[in-house]
């Protein structure tokens, strides 16, 4: 049970960075006029910023993903590979969305995840 607590925990944890991130830290950054200008405009460097800040509580729900399987004593090498692939390629969606690809992090991801997935299977 107690595990269940600390999932929930980390769970809970990275909605709220999320949430409060966005609404107090990241708003308020990208109303700056002087954020720099990567690839042309400022908009890269908010939708980069926005997806690495955001990354943070996706790894965060793949480590309660990892807290539950121990809970229920089926933590493996396999189940782990997996749960770790599965949280990769989500990963690699952020930046594929909020870049439009242009950030290449996503090929990065992509790679893990597809590794770490047809390790557990193997």
């Amino acid at each position: 049970m107690i595990m269940y607590a600390a999932a929930f925990l980390v769970l809970a944890l990275g909605l709220a960075h999320s949430w409060l991130g966005e609404h107090y830290i990241l708003i308020r950054l990208f109303r700056r006029e002087d954020l720099p200008k990567l690839f042309g405009d400022s908009k890269f460097t908010a939708q980069t910023l926005r997806f690495a800040w955001h990354i943070t509580t996706l790894a965060w729900f793949g480590f309660a993903a990892l807290i539950v399987q121990i809970g229920q004593g089926q933590l493996t090498a396999a189940a782990a590979a997996q749960t770790l692939g599965y949280t990769s390629i989500a990963s690699g969606l952020l930046p594929l969305v909020f870049t439009r690809g242009k950030h290449l992090s996503w090929i990065v991801f992509f790679a893990i995840g597809g590794i770490l997935l047809a390790n557990a299977r193997a």
